[in-house]
């Protein structure tokens, strides 16, 4: 029974530093705000103040994690040259062992737990006064992070504790060093923090359970170990993105091959020549080394390094087109049949956006197969919201791109369909904008326990799903010109109606239940939005179907 408590001790520990971690990340990270952004960019000039910068960051946002992340960000908007985004990747490596420092000089050498409850009591009560207020809240996080922060590493510290007056560890002092750097590097990969090995790490040589050698393979394997959640974080993304994740990998499995080759000269430097005899301090102080080294080494040949990456990742840049990224340019005639087969495409995932937005479960595939064997392809439908809008935005620009390239190239009939497609393409973005904006209030009505609230989206949900069944078939071939000419108008209609009659049905029954005036506002918000985006997607069928030089339908045409 104590076994098992004292493993609980444990895994209670290793869960309150990762929440403690990422209340202090994120804190400080909403309390940094554009002026750090805008630092980020400035310190970025020069391989040399790219990697100092990375140092000062991580220090203080207590995360290289969350740094290399921010620079993938910052490389994938092209804010960042890969060279000095490798710079300051390395810098972040140096910046985040500051962190280490705080954990071995407060978490083991003094009682942090004195500190720690008012600072979570400060952070609670900061909280629960003043949580309207964004910087307060971020502040009161902040304090309960730290708080949590050192009951954890005290939580740590007792089952290891007692964990040794229990078990024997000297078979597991014997193990083979390289068995120390797997350990770290899965630890690692598990917790996501090299900062939480470290802890660990320093738990256990603090109760000699592991000797200095072995705490410092398993501290070499966790600088392997934090360098998959960037890794992660690239997946799918565009090509420079990849270089920078690949790079850290690269510059982290050569450091840990060089330390590992003269790891005893390293130890002896740590303990003999710089004359350091606690073993903690000496353990950080070796991971604080280990990444200097790693900036001494790789800083000099960053250029060549990002050249190797780029030659590597060249061809790997995703496109979100489907029809129009690979046309042949000796083929004028294709370039109108492609452009509408991609536009169709647009709006069919248009359609989708915004019935995933309702939890909608309507079929929209018939026939469609070509289009929902793309989605497959490019993982569309598991994306989330925030990515498939992204997404989205990326290939509206894709497609602007490509009309601004060719349409000078076509003939004055060619010409005029080419920009009512593209005038389609605009629509659908406005469509989707419209209730992505509202996606609060969505969300707020479908969590109701208000049946009023409830039940209206309900009712909107199968409007919707009926208006986009009928809309679906216009992107069929079949459709002719004449029954959109008549299905259209009847659809505008059927939306105004349904818009009127939702709003007032609702304020029939309002008067009967008790209702806040905030949930007033966000019914008619949503309603208004819902029918602008619902417009906004029978005007970009009016325009993909009318590509000829026809009279126009009854959907007046307005530019978003």
């Amino acid at each position: 029974m104590n076994v098992l408590i004292n493993v609980f001790k444990l895994t209670a520990g290793i869960g309150l530093f990762v929440f403690g971690m990422n209340l202090l990340e994120g804190s400080i990270k909403d309390l940094s705000g554009r002026e750090f952004k805008i630092f980020l960019q400035r310190i970025t000039k020069n391989r040399i103040s790219a990697a100092s910068g990375g140092v000062v960051v991580s220090a203080i946002l207590q995360s290289s994690s969350l740094v290399s992340l921010m620079v993938l960000a910052f490389v994938g908007a092209g804010v960042f040259t890969l060279k000095n985004a490798l710079a300051m990747i390395l810098g972040a490596n140096l910046g985040t062992t500051v962190t280490n420092w705080l954990v071995v000089a407060l978490g083991f050498k003094v009682d942090m737990e004195i500190a720690a409850y008012p600072s979570i009591c400060l952070g609670g009560i900061m909280f629960i006064l003043f949580n309207n207020k964004k910087a307060i809240k971020e502040i009161s996080f902040f304090f309960f992070g730290f708080g949590l922060l050192f009951i954890a590493i005290s939580f740590i510290k007792q089952a290891m504790e007692s964990q040794v007056g229990t078990f024997s560890f000297e078979d597991y002092k014997e193990m083979p060093l390289v068995t120390f750097l797997l350990i770290g590097f899965l630890i690692t990969v598990i917790v996501q923090s090299s900062t939480i090995t470290m802890a660990l790490v320093l738990s256990a040589l603090h109760l000699s359970v592991i000797n200095f050698t072995s705490a410092a393979i398993i501290v070499l394997g966790s600088e392997i170990g934090t360098t998959i959640k960037i890794v992660l974080g690239s997946m799918g993304g565009v090509s420079n993105k990849k270089q920078v994740a690949v790079g850290n990998l690269l510059f982290n499995l050569l450091l840990a091959f060089f330390v590992f080759s003269f790891l005893n000269p390293l130890l002896f430097f740590i303990t003999d020549v710089l004359k350091i005899k606690d073993s903690l301090i000496a353990l950080v102080t070796f991971s604080s080394v280990i990444n200097f080294i790693s900036i001494l080494i790789f800083l000099p040949f960053i250029d060549s390094f990002a050249n190797f990456l780029e030659f590597l990742f060249k061809d790997s840049t995703p496109v979100a087109s489907a029809f129009i990224s690979d046309i042949n340019k000796d083929n004028k005639r294709s370039i109108l049949s492609l452009f509408k087969k991609e536009v169709a495409y647009f709006i069919h995932n248009g359609l989708l956006f915004n019935l995933s937005l309702f939890d909608s479960k309507c079929i929209i595939s018939h026939n469609h197969d070509e289009f929902e064997a793309l989605n497959k392809k490019r993982n569309f439908t598991t994306k989330t919201q925030e990515e498939k809008y992204i997404y989205m935005k990326q290939w509206q620009g894709e497609i602007q791109a490509f009309f601004i390239k060719y349409k000078q190239e076509l003939k004055p009939d060619e010409a005029e369909k080419f920009m009512k497609l593209n005038s389609a393409v605009r629509s659908v973005m406005y469509s989707v904008k419209s209730l992505k904006d509202v996606w609060l209030n969505l969300n707020n009505l479908r969590r109701s326990s208000k049946d009023i609230k409830f039940n209206f989206l309900m009712e909107r949900k199968k409007e919707i799903e009926s208006l986009y069944g009928q809309v679906n078939e216009f992107l069929s071939e079949e459709v002719s010109s004449n029954s959109a000419r008549k299905t259209l108008p009847q659809l505008l209609n059927m939306i105004e109606q349904q818009y009127e009659s939702a709003l007032n049905d609702f304020y029939k029954q309002a008067k009967d239940v008790s209702i806040d005036y905030s949930d007033i506002t966000t019914v008619i918000n949503f309603n208004r939005e819902l029918f602008s985006s619902n417009k906004a997607m029978l005007m970009a069928l009016q325009d993909f179907s009318f590509t000829e030089k026809e009279p126009l339908v009854l959907i007046e045409t307005h530019v978003y």
